[in-house]
C-alpha cells in the first residue's frame, strides 16, 4: 500500500480549511500530521477536525521551521502579505509548497519564491484554482484543438457581485492595499492567469484604467451612522444594510466572518462595533470597485479584462475570438457556445457537475488532488509539472502589478520593466 503524503497546515483560516479538508478526505493519499496557526480557535479547530497530535500544533511558522522537517508538502494559506517568510523557510527546510494566491503584494518576493523553489529542485504550486475547473479546462481544450482557429482577441469579465464587494472589499480584510493587496491581485489575479494561459503567449505590455467611485463617504445617504444597526434612516431599502446579511438565520461564511461565535448576541455585537457592522459608504476601504485591463501578447493576441463590483451576481463571463469562430461562456450557467463564421450553427455544450459551483467550480478539489499527483510523481522522480506552476503564475502575477503600476501613474507599461 502506498504511504500517504504528508501535511503541514499553515494557516488554518478558511482557505487552509478548504484544502485541507479535500485532503483529509482522501487519507489512503494524504494525511495532515501538523498546523502552525497563531489564532488558538483556529489551531484547535485545525487539530480536532484533522486528528493532528497535540505536539504538532505550533503557534508560529517560527516555531515549526525551528523543529526537523514534519511533513513533505506545507501548505501555506496565511494572509498576503505573510506568503514570503513561511513560503522561503518552507523551501529551504525541503518542503514542497502549495501556496494560496496571491502569492505576493510584490513583485520582486514573487520572482524570489520562484527563485529558490527552481534552485532546490522543490514544487511549487498556486492556488490558482480555476485552472482545474472542468468549465475553464474545457475552454483550454478547445482553443488547444483550434477549434475557432487561431486566437485573436479575449474579452473577459469578472463580475464581482455588489454583495461580494461590499463584504470582502468594502467591509472585509481585503478592503485595504496596505493590509492586503491591491483589488487587481487581491481579486483578480485568478482572471489573469486565466487570460494568459488562454492567450498561449508571454505578455509585453499593459494599460489599466479603475477608480474607487462609489463606496465613499460622500455617497452616504443624508443621516446614515457609521454603523447600520444605530438607526439607519434607509435601513428598509439599503441593500448593503449589514443586519440583513448578518444577522439572518443560516447567515452562511459570511456571518461566520463577522462573528465566530453564531449566537445572536455576539453577531448583534458585531454589527455594533466589527468591521462588518459598518455602512458601506463610512468604512475604511481604498481598493478600486471597477477596473478595466488591455493587454498585449508577444503572439500578436490582445485581451481586455474588465472587473466590475456592480452586477447582481458573482459570475464570469467571456467571449474568446478566432480567425474561424468565436467562443462564449459563462461560468454560471456552465455553458460554452461554439459559433463557427459562415455556418448559421451554433454548438452548446453545457456542462454538468453534481457538486455545481463548490469549491470555484470544482477547482479546489481538483488542485489539491492534483498537487499530491504531482509530489508522488516528484517523489518516483518523474517530474510531472504543474499547470499552475510558480513559474506560470509569476508571469499572470506580474500582468497584476503592471495593471496596478500602469491605473496608478497613467501609462501604459511593459512587462520588461518588473527584472
Amino acid at each position: 500500500m502506498t504511504t500517504p503524503i504528508t501535511i503541514t497546515l499553515v494557516g488554518a483560516g478558511l482557505r487552509g480549511m478548504i484544502y485541507s479538508g479535500y485532503a483529509h478526505k482522501r487519507q489512503q493519499e494524504m494525511r495532515l500530521v501538523a498546523v502552525a496557526e497563531p489564532d488558538e480557535f483556529k489551531r484547535n479547530r485545525a487539530r480536532d477536525t484533522f486528528g493532528i497530535a497535540e505536539d504538532k500544533c505550533y503557534e508560529s511558522w517560527d516555531e515549526l521551521f525551528a523543529q526537523p522537517r514534519q511533513s513533505d508538502v506545507v501548505f501555506i494559506c496565511t494572509r498576503d502579505r505573510d506568503h514570503f517568510e513561511p513560503v522561503m523557510k518552507a523551501l529551504e527546510a525541503g518542503y514542497h509548497v502549495l501556496l494560496e494566491k496571491p502569492m505576493s503584494p510584490s513583485w520582486q518576493e514573487c520572482i524570489e519564491m520562484e527563485r529558490l523553489a527552481a534552485e532546490k529542485g522543490l514544487l511549487l504550486t498556486i492556488c490558482h484554482v480555476l485552472r482545474y475547473s472542468p468549465f475553464f479546462q474545457t475552454i483550454k481544450q478547445l482553443l488547444d484543438e483550434g477549434r475557432i482557429g487561431r486566437l485573436m482577441s479575449i474579452q473577459h469579465n469578472e463580475n464581482v457581485g455588489y454583495w461580494h464587494q461590499a463584504h470582502s472589499y468594502v467591509r472585509g480584510y481585503f478592503n485595504s492595499e496596505d493590509r492586503s493587496s491591491p483589488m487587481i491581485l487581491a481579486k483578480s489575479c485568478h482572471d489573469l492567469d486565466l487570460i494568459q494561459w488562454f492567450a498561449g503567449g508571454t505578455c509585453t505590455s499593459v494599460s489599466s484604467y479603475g477608480h474607487l467611485s462609489y463606496f465613499r463617504p460622500e455617497n452616504a445617504p443624508p443621516g446614515a451612522p457609521k454603523f447600520c444597526i444605530d438607526g439607519c434612516p434607509v435601513a428598509d431599502t439599503c441593500v448593503y444594510y449589514a443586519p440583513d446579511t448578518y444577522l439572518i438565520e443560516n447567515g452562511g461564511w459570511k456571518a461566520e466572518a463577522a462573528s465566530r461565535d453564531s449566537s445572536y448576541e455576539a453577531r448583534y455585537k458585531a454589527m455594533k462595533e466589527g468591521p462588518f457592522g459598518r455602512c458601506v459608504f463610512q468604512s475604511d476601504n481604498d481598493v478600486v470597485d471597477h477596473q478595466v485591463v488591455a493587454m498585449e501578447f508577444d503572439n500578436e493576441v490582445t485581451a481586455v479584462f474588465t472587473m466590475s463590483a456592480f452586477t447582481e451576481k458573482c459570475n464570469r463571463t467571456l467571449k474568446l475570438m478566432g480567425t474561424i469562430g468565436e467562443i462564449r461562456a459563462s461560468m454560471e450557467t456552465n455553458e460554452i457556445e461554439i459559433r463557427l463564421f459562415g455556418s448559421g450553427k451554433q454548438e452548446l455544450i453545457k456542462l454538468v457537475d453534481p457538486e455545481g459551483h463548490v469549491g470555484h467550480g470544482g477547482g479546489d478539489k481538483r488542485l489539491v488532488n492534483d498537487f499530491a499527483k504531482i509530489v508522488r510523481a516528484h517523489q518516483e522522480q518523474q517530474h510531472h509539472g504543474s499547470i499552475s506552476s510558480a513559474k506560470a503564475s509569476v508571469q499572470s502575477h506580474l500582468m497584476g502589478f503592471a495593471a496596478e503600476r500602469s491605473r496608478k501613474e497613467k501609462r501604459m507599461v511593459r512587462l520588461d520593466e518588473f527584472k
